[in-house]
Parts: structure tokens; C-alpha cells; sequence
């Protein structure tokens, strides 16, 4: 569960949050909505212990995740609209992201495959030499494989042609039982069939939260 209580972020004079209440129960998934500088990145990032908020709080399963970073960080996979500017080769990524999170490589190898993305073929190449849609399929790939509580895509089909998009909500219906989904995006005619959660923001406060 995630549990917000009261949450005011300010950069400034600027209120990015506004007194956020919001709880978030294991199985919801939710499409998290909003223009441009309604404050959805600055709740993400608030929940993943990025931003200290100036009052109220966060809990994760009960934990901080700024206190408890590394425990919080062990139960979620966020996929960024952006691919970080990771400068291993995808074998080496494969090893780090085991190493680090006891996920199996082959699992992630296997889900690549199913996003039609042929690791085995790209295992000395940079991450950072891949085109948008393959580093896109493969940070997809490893959100699911880890196994993680809780998953984050924002804009997660930005990069994926239509194919690779419905090869992408194929293993999420697969792979999500009894996960907490986020999906920050502003498509919601492509989330609709996963999601049964919509929540609005704008200027830094919910305005609509529906269950479907």
C-alpha cells in the first residue's frame, strides 16, 4: 500500500504539491493525469524518496521512503519517460541489475524476447547506442522480471510503435496480479483496458480520483 497523507512539496515560492491525500491499495492501477506542471513527476518522485515534501507523509507498506530508502526502492520499478544515460553494455546491465536485485538475467532475456527485442544479438552493444524503442523494451523488460510490489511507467509506450505497444499491455495483464500499476501518461484511450483507476491533477492538487 501506498499511503499519502497531507503532502505539500514547494520549490520556492512555487506549491508543486498541494496538501496531497491519496491512498494506493496492492492491485489498483491507476493512470495518473494531468497537463504539463500539474505536479504528477513531483509525486512520483516524492513516493520514490527523490524530493524531501516540506509537510505531511509517504509511507510505503508502512515505510519512509526517504528514511527507509533502500527497502522502499527494493519494492518498486520505475521505467522513466527518458531512459537514463546508462553507459554499460547490455551484458554488463544484465549482471548489475542480477547483482543488485537477485533478478534472474534469463527472465529478463525471455521477456525481451516477448517485446520482440533479441538480447542475445545485442549483448556487447552499449545500452546507450540502442535506438529509443529498444532501450524502451528492455527497461520494460527488466520492470517485469524484477517482480517488484509496485511498477511506475511514465509514458512508458512514448517509444514503441503500436505493435511493441500491444506486445507491452499483453505482459502486463501476464505479469501484474496483485501489483500496484502507475501509469503516468496522458493516453489514456491505450491504458483504459488495464487500468481500473483514473486520477487528475492539476496545480498541484486532485481534482478527479474514479474508480472504474
Amino acid at each position: 500500500m501506498i499511503k499519502i497523507e497531507n503532502i505539500t512539496k514547494k520549490f520556492g515560492k512555487h506549491i508543486s504539491l498541494d496538501n496531497i491525500n491519496l491512498t494506493i491499495n496492492n492491485g489498483d492501477s491507476i493512470a495518473l493525469m494531468g497537463a504539463n506542471g500539474a505536479g504528477k513527476t513531483t509525486l512520483v518522485r516524492s513516493i520514490l524518496g527523490y524530493y524531501h515534501t516540506d509537510s505531511g507523509e509517504i509511507t510505503i507498506d508502512g515505510l519512509n521512503p526517504i528514511k527507509h530508502r533502500v527497502e522502499v526502492l527494493e519494492k518498486i520499478s520505475f521505467v522513466p519517460q527518458l531512459p537514463p544515460p546508462i553507459k554499460l553494455n547490455i551484458s554488463e546491465l544484465l549482471q548489475y541489475v542480477q547483482v543488485s536485485t537477485g533478478t534472474k538475467k534469463e527472465d529478463i532475456i525471455e521477456l525481451s524476447y516477448k517485446m520482440k527485442l533479441d538480447i542475445k544479438e545485442n549483448l556487447n552493444k552499449s545500452f546507450f547506442s540502442l535506438s529509443g524503442g529498444m532501450k524502451q523494451k528492455l527497461l520494460i523488460a527488466i520492470s517485469l522480471a524484477r517482480k517488484s510490489k509496485i511498477i511506475i511507467y511514465d509514458e512508458p509506450t512514448a517509444n514503441l510503435d503500436p505493435k511493441a505497444r500491444d506486445d507491452f499491455y499483453s505482459l502486463l495483464q501476464e505479469n501484474s496480479q496483485n501489483k500496484i500499476l502507475l501509469f503516468v501518461t496522458h493516453r489514456i484511450e491505450e491504458v483504459k483496458q488495464v487500468v481500473n483507476r483514473q486520477i487528475y491533477m492539476d496545480i498541484g492538487k486532485i481534482i478527479s480520483d474514479e474508480n472504474y
